[in-house]
């Protein structure tokens, strides 16, 4: 079989890169000649993977296709592809046999279901690594909390202080917004009522109309008026003064909670509704029981809907069966993707564990040559400017070491922990279906997938991350698409 060698980095500059070109074209091809593999190109490339659109990568695969050669030699999945796009035409083209075998020196390629399977999550890997490389953007903010300073624009009761960049008591309305939650309190005022007695005492919105119920709610709920910050889930201690105590803060909560309890009552209850929307208008999905069945159909809030029928429950509950077996693994499967995974762990760990070695290296070398610069500032060989200009990068270098070394040191293989825990869920997908409890549908449903959409008959889903390989598995050409009995 002819092979082809491709080798490629990102733009960066070169001393960024694991392995150079020129070195990755020497490991492959001594590694060709141990595996006495015949060459017939060898195609280098400098640009990143991130996005479609490689001109050489395209050359190769079109060079493929034509049948001028049959297989790739690379060293590394993430060196063909770190997005969907051109891992998924890889896939293809191995379904298809236009593409009969890929070789990398750092791992094993099968062609069967199971090797192209592992190749996705490969592909999978590396476009999650693309993607956390945005995480290092937001750290910056997370410091920021961490040090207790408000990231954004100051939340009603608050002014921004440019000085300090962080908030501040805004004298006019932290008054107003303590008179809030001590008024909601008494249990006296609903969301609605409690705008309108805010408004009484002027805490409007900035154009000076009532708050939105929403935004009489989210006052009421949010922890920074007690001192604490929340993004995306996470509290921070603040930095700054608060406008009620926890105590009165809890209390607002138990009494919103307890009127959330008095709410009424279905007379039946739909487990399909609140995850579905109307694939045609885009309204939410309510039900309905007629002559001793449940149907689901659209509300039609928005007007005139070409969804016309009503589905009974029991169709339903077969397009959620549909989906469950569609993302369902055989047991033979998943405890070899369990296997691979504790491989792939272990080797993930000592990688960490090199890294973090030389990371301390480079700490130290940092917080000598801290000291140093504090000794020639003592003795008054740099002034404070020089001192100050020097010492900061080297201050800014060291603490993005030690978040480096905290992040590996707590593992640094978030993907492989999701993995492991999608493909446990999918192999016992399968109790699922044999309880045929339609109230336990609906959990496992939103775990796995997104954006559902009724039309007509038919459920239409989006996988979610991690959860697509296994759900379009049935596009392996030698996948039965059947579990095991």
């Amino acid at each position: 079989m002819k092979y082809i060698i491709y080798a490629r980095k990102s733009t960066e500059e070169d001393d960024r890169q694991v392995l150079s070109i020129e070195a990755q074209q020497v490991e492959l091809k001594e590694f060709a000649a141990k595996e006495k593999l015949e060459i017939v190109a060898s195609l280098c490339e400098a640009k990143t993977a991130k996005e479609p659109g490689r001109t050489v990568f395209g050359e190769m695969l079109d060079t493929l296709e034509r049948g001028e050669a049959g297989g790739i030699l690379a060293w590394h999945p993430d060196r063909l592809a770190r997005n969907s796009v051109d891992g998924g035409r890889i896939i293809h083209m191995l379904d298809t046999g236009k593409l009969k075998d890929i070789k990398f020196p750092t791992m094993t390629f099968e062609n069967t279901p199971q090797g192209k399977f592992m190749l996705s999550i490969a592909f999978s890997q590396s476009k999650y690594y693309v993607d956390n490389l945005s995480e290092n953007v937001k750290r910056g903010i997370r410091q920021k909390l961490r040090r207790g300073e408000w990231p954004s624009l100051a939340p009603i009761g608050y002014i921004n202080n440019p000085r300090t960049r962080n908030i501040q008591l805004d004298p006019e309305k932290a008054p107003l917004v303590r008179k809030a939650f001590e008024l909601y309190v008494t249990g006296d005022h609903t969301l609605y009522s409690l705008r309108q007695a805010l408004a009484d005492i002027g805490l409007c919105s900035v154009s000076g109309k009532l708050l939105p119920v929403s935004g009489v709610q989210h006052l009421l709920q949010n922890p920074v008026y007690y001192g604490m910050m929340r993004v995306k889930g996470d509290l921070y201690s603040g930095c700054f003064e608060p406008i009620v105590r926890k105590d009165l803060f809890d209390e607002v909560q138990r009494v919103m909670a307890g009127r959330a309890k008095k709410q009424h009552k279905r007379k039946h209850e739909y487990p399909f509704i609140g995850f579905m929307h109307c694939a045609s208008c885009g309204c939410a999905i309510t039900a309905e029981k007629q002559k001793g069945h449940h149907y689901y159909r659209c509300t039609k809030k928005r007007g005139k809907c070409e969804e016309k029928k009503y589905l009974r429950e029991e169709s339903l509950l077969e397009e959620a069966r549909r989906i469950v077996e569609q993302v369902s693994l055989p047991d033979s499967w998943a405890e070899n993707m369990l296997r691979r995974l504790d491989t792939e762990k272990a080797e993930d760990k000592l990688q960490n564990r090199a890294a973090v070695q030389h990371l301390k290296v480079e700490k130290r070398e940092i917080e000598k040559k801290l000291e140093r610069l504090l000794d020639l500032r003592l003795e008054g060989v740099l002034d404070t400017a020089e001192y100050v200009a020097k010492k900061n990068p080297l201050a800014s270098r060291k603490h993005e070491i030690e978040q480096k070394i905290k992040d590996a040191e707590r593992g640094g293989n978030d993907w492989l922990e999701l993995m492991r825990e999608i493909i446990l869920q999918s192999r016992d997908a399968k109790m699922l279906l044999s309880r045929g409890k339609p109230e336990e549908y609906p959990t496992f449903l939103r775990n796995v997938g997104s954006n559902f959409l009724l039309k007509g008959n038919a459920l239409r889903w989006e996988p979610r991350r991690g959860w697509c390989a296994i759900a379009n598995r049935a596009s392996f050409s030698d996948w039965s698409g059947r579990l095991d009995s």
